[in-house]
């Protein structure tokens, strides 16, 4: 069970470090090819399901856009039930735009739930539910990082 928890705990540390150092590859190892993400506390939009490609190809096209992230994850608290498990992680994160007008930051902090189910030797997330609890700076800098994302793009 311990050994459980320290899996679970790193896979959801991958989580942070996949979105901050751009490791796609890294980011899409953690994820269920199926899976259910609400991040209806943030953005009002209901829950949705999508492959797990999907979802790392949406985190591409806006988080690059930044010229800096750092998501904070910490206070796990982690109930293992045989291949099922549920993860409750404090979170903090950090998007920065170094050359932008006016604001150029957002914080968010509140919790994820993660849902995980056990595939071999590997703990995999399934669903997550972002809960924000707090933020601040100006929410605009989503829409700049994406356009920044797709003007290079187009570049190319």
């Amino acid at each position: 069970m311990d050994q459980d928890k320290s899996d679970i705990q790193e896979t959801i540390l991958k989580y942070a470090w996949g979105i901050d150092s751009r490791n796609w590859a890294l980011f899409r190892s953690i994820f269920a090819d199926e899976l259910e993400m609400d991040f209806s506390s943030y953005s009002g939009a209901p829950a949705s399901r999508m492959t797990g490609d999907e979802w790392v190809a949406g985190c591409k096209a806006m988080l690059p856009g930044f010229d800096a992230t750092q998501h904070v994850l910490t206070n796990f608290m982690i109930d293992v039930d045989e291949d099922e498990a549920t993860a409750i992680v404090y979170m903090k994160a950090e998007h920065f735009i170094a050359n932008s007008l006016g604001d150029n930051f957002h914080t968010l902090g509140g919790h994820y739930t993660h849902r995980l189910r056990r595939h071999g030797d590997r703990w995999l997330i399934y669903a997550t539910t972002l809960t924000v609890t707090w933020s601040r700076g100006n929410r605009q800098v989503y829409e700049l990082a994406r356009k920044r994302v797709a003007e290079r793009t187009n570049l190319s």
